[in-house]
């Protein structure tokens, strides 16, 4: 036997034993590492674990407010809310959306123009976002869904607050409309740090008072403690913190009036802004046409969109506050008021008007072939007479009527409580020098002065900027800063935070010079160029007409008929009454309108004779009949 053969029965138990001795070690060190590691879950991380399961089961869910509603100032509802079921996708949860969304099309209606506004909302949301296919769904659509929900995680029916605005186009422009919240309206609310408070709300302000007042608006948003299944669906409430509802907005405006506007101008273009001199609440802000906000709420279809944004006669403009005309005639009151401040004029003191003025070789023309004879200030004004205030503006010189027109408002904001409203063109040296890059062109050339007494040349002001103006010379020189929001309303408390009005400034003008200009324009609807739109009026009104040339004809006679519409000129009217204590003042612009005479001034009486009277226009005012006379 070989002696390899023979084993040591002692060396093999020693060897055993260490084996065994290590395999227990191991066992011991994990069954260690196993208790040390449920002691610390169980534990010490007791609180932490037991407080996440909870969190697992308990969803905080956010309940948002209702907005406060828009009234006017007897209470009509412009802007309100009501409940209604929405069907909506979570895309994070969902693997195949397009597959998702034809199964659901065979249960609930879903039309492209869902289609293509759930692609779009979910290109500007995130991935977890609940984004609506389907708003307004019917009591019967709601029930079969529900019945085959299980077939469609991440798809759920939702109880959501929807905006309407009840006369859909009437003062859309002032009243404005919400949208789904995007970026910029973020940067908004973390500025003013109501993240927490937005939580849970799709939608904003996005134009009009309803943005500019959005915080108030939109109320405090409440939170529910939901118990949830594994699934995620709610199972019961367990605590609620009540929402509390947005602020109502009462309003100065005066919805009745604003129809009788909007019904006088018809199917022409242009806008109306209606102001109470002694508060500059204002009564009526027209803009001509207008569009429907309840288009906007769920998000605008892409043919509506392409309808307005594209359509020649912009209705998405706001032309009581972003469209800058030159004011034509309606400027010659203020340029007299600014001659007689300054010493340039005196209300008796006359010019011969042979129909024109000759500056330089170049004639100045009057509207008036053969002049009006001899004038003074009360006639230039009634009849409108061009060449007084040729004369008149290269007397006075362009920065002393820049000077005095800033006191009135024109060329700056009138602070309204709307964003995005414009400044208009107030011509003066230092103006263009500014406009101008080329030193040629930055030179201020006297000729330039003459047509700028005339409301022409490079004056282009907003409509509320000449309904300002025209309201602090009904009221003496005080000028207040136009408003729309009367007060704003708690609705749980009935508390009210009035807008006090308070004068933005008091020009310092003499009493004696400002009833000049006043009996002037009182004169202009007795026998001036708005005596035939006033005739018969049960109360005296002061007024001026005004025409806005819109293009050269180069020394031709102006005919309407023979000028293409968007080429005619833009007819003006500003008024105020009663003449001796002013209630109400405005400023009327009817685009390509021709002769202010013939269309503006017959809108301006339509409402005047509403709101002192009481009487409803039967049809909308008379356009232009091409009848050629002083404005």
């Amino acid at each position: 036997m070989h002696p390899a053969e023979f084993r040591n029965p002692e060396q093999d138990l020693q060897r055993f034993q260490r084996r065994l001795a290590i395999a227990g070690g191991l066992v011991l060190f994990a069954f260690a590492l196993l208790f040390a590691r449920f002691f610390w879950l169980q534990v010490v991380q007791h609180e932490y674990f037991r407080t996440r399961a909870e969190d697992n089961r308990i969803s905080l869910v956010p309940v948002v407010p209702n907005r406060g509603l828009i009234v006017d100032r007897a209470g009509m509802v412009l802007a309100r809310n009501y409940s209604a079921y929405t069907l909506e996708i979570t895309p994070g949860k969902v693997a195949d959306l397009e597959a998702a969304i034809n199964e659901l099309a065979k249960i609930v209606d879903i039309q492209p123009k869902d289609r293509k506004r759930f692609r779009r909302l979910l290109e500007e949301s995130k991935n977890f976002e609940s984004l609506p296919i389907r708003t307004r769904l019917t009591d019967q659509e709601v029930a079969r869904f529900i019945a085959q929900r299980f077939r469609f995680p991440g798809v759920d029916i939702k109880a959501r607050l929807f905006r309407q605005y009840p006369y859909g186009d009437l003062a859309s422009h002032a009243i404005g409309y919400i949208g789904r919240v995007n970026d910029r309206d973020l940067e908004a609310i973390e500025k003013r740090d109501a993240e927490d408070n937005y939580r849970g709300t799709d939608h904003f302000g996005k134009t009009g008072l309803e943005q500019k007042y959005e915080f108030d608006l939109h109320g405090q948003t409440g939170f529910e403690q939901v118990e949830v299944d594994s699934g995620g669906r709610a199972v019961r409430v367990l605590a609620r913190t009540a929402p509390v509802p947005g602020d109502n907005l009462v309003l100065t405006l005066d919805m009745k009036l604003q129809q009788v506007v909007e019904k006088a101008f018809g199917a022409r273009r242009g806008a109306l802004v209606a102001i109470d001199p002694s508060t500059g609440g204002v009564l009526a802000l027209v803009s001509m046409p207008g569009y429907d906000p309840n288009l906007f709420v769920d998000g605008i279809a892409s043919q509506d969109w392409d309808v307005l944004n594209t359509s020649e006669d912009k209705p998405m403009v706001n032309r009581a506050l972003n469209g800058a005309y030159p004011p034509g005639s309606t400027f010659k009151p203020f340029m007299a008021l600014g001659a007689l401040e300054l010493g340039k004029r005196t209300p008796q003191q006359t010019i011969s008007d042979p129909g024109f003025f000759n500056f330089g070789g170049h004639l100045f023309r009057d509207d008036k072939k053969g002049g009006h004879g001899l004038v003074d200030m009360y006639k230039s004004i009634v009849h409108s007479c061009d060449t007084y205030y040729y004369v008149l503006a290269n007397d006075m010189g362009i920065d002393n009527i820049s000077n005095f027109m800033r006191q009135l408002g024109f060329g700056q904001r009138t602070g309204i409580d709307i964003e995005g409203e414009s400044e208009g063109v107030l011509p003066s040296q230092e103006w263009k020098r500014k406009r101008f890059r080329k030193p040629e062109q930055q030179k201020w050339y006297a000729g330039e002065t003459i047509s700028i007494g005339i409301g022409q040349g490079y004056n282009a002001y907003t409509p509320i900027q000449l309904a300002q103006a025209t309201a602090a010379v009904a009221n003496d020189g005080v000028m207040y800063r136009p408003h729309l929001v009367r007060h704003i309303e708690n609705i749980r408390t009935g508390e009210r935070r009035v807008i006090e009005p308070q004068p933005l400034r008091v020009l310092p003008l003499k009493p004696a010079n400002v009833e000049v200009i006043k009996q002037a324009m009182v004169g202009v609807n007795k026998e001036g160029t708005g005596a035939r739109a006033f005739a018969g009026a049960e109360y005296v009104s002061a007024g001026k007409t005004g025409t806005a040339q819109v293009y050269s004809l180069k020394g031709e006679k102006y005919v309407a008929g023979k000028v293409k519409e968007r080429l005619r000129d833009h007819a003006l009217f500003i008024a105020f009454a009663p003449a001796d204590r002013p209630k109400i003042a405005l400023a009327v612009l009817v685009e390509n309108g021709g002769f202010g005479a013939q269309s503006a001034a017959p809108i301006a009486r339509q409402v005047l004779d509403y709101y002192l009277l009481g009487k409803l226009p039967k049809e909308p005012a008379p356009a232009d009949d091409e009848v050629d006379e002083d404005d």
